[in-house]
């Protein structure tokens, strides 16, 4: 009887230190919610191609002129804000439920290791978009939000950082593949959000 009160404090005190030192309400279904907002915006891409009477599927390599990519720029930027929008109702609904707070000092210290490394990236990426190396874009977003995701590994589910390392592997393999970018965005956003927040809110539920 005593051996199993003593275990039962011991998982007690883990939990609450694991509530102290690490943002535990991160949402699998905001991950899901995001991969299909970024699957919707690449189907958009897509025709938008066809539109500019571009053959995505053609095997050849595909460079774009500024007019599209600036249209792609900004279909990226609103996937990216229904992501966010999207996460932020779904996490604050999973916390309301636990009875935790979703703003306190590890949600700040999270969203601080996590947005140094995406905040970087993103300024490199409006220089490759300043001096026309549209090609590389891709490759450099994957990655960089490949490191945010491992940098915020420290501070909520551990889980997050094996996304991380798929993002970035992803992105280190679309350095090889130049021009084929909406392929391995719908991958990398689309795709793998879609599992991994299958997997996090079939685990974590």
């Amino acid at each position: 009887m005593d051996s199993k009160n003593y275990h039962e404090d011991l998982l007690h005190i883990r939990s609450m230190m694991e509530r102290s030192s690490r943002f535990i309400s991160l949402s699998g279904l905001s991950g899901v919610f995001a991969g299909l907002a970024a699957i919707i915006g690449a189907v958009y891409v897509y025709f938008v191609f066809k539109r500019e009477g571009i053959d995505y599927f053609a095997g050849e390599r595909n460079f774009f002129a500024p007019a599209v990519v600036g249209e792609l720029v900004v279909t990226g930027a609103v996937i990216l804000l229904t992501a966010v929008l999207s996460g932020y109702i779904f996490t604050a609904n999973k916390s309301k439920k636990k009875g935790l707070k979703i703003w306190d000092a590890t949600t700040k210290r999270l969203l601080v290791n996590f947005s140094v490394p995406l905040v970087t990236g993103g300024i490199f990426c409006l220089a490759l978009l300043f001096h026309h190396l549209f090609v590389w874009i891709a490759p450099a977003t994957l990655i960089f939000y490949g490191l945010a995701l491992v940098s915020a590994e420290r501070y909520t589910l551990p889980d997050i950082k094996y996304l991380g390392y798929c993002q970035i592997i992803l992105g280190l393999l679309s350095l090889f593949f130049l021009g084929w970018g909406l392929i391995f965005w719908t991958i990398g956003f689309g795709v793998l959000h879609i599992v991994y927040g299958s997997i996090m809110h079939k685990k974590y539920k």
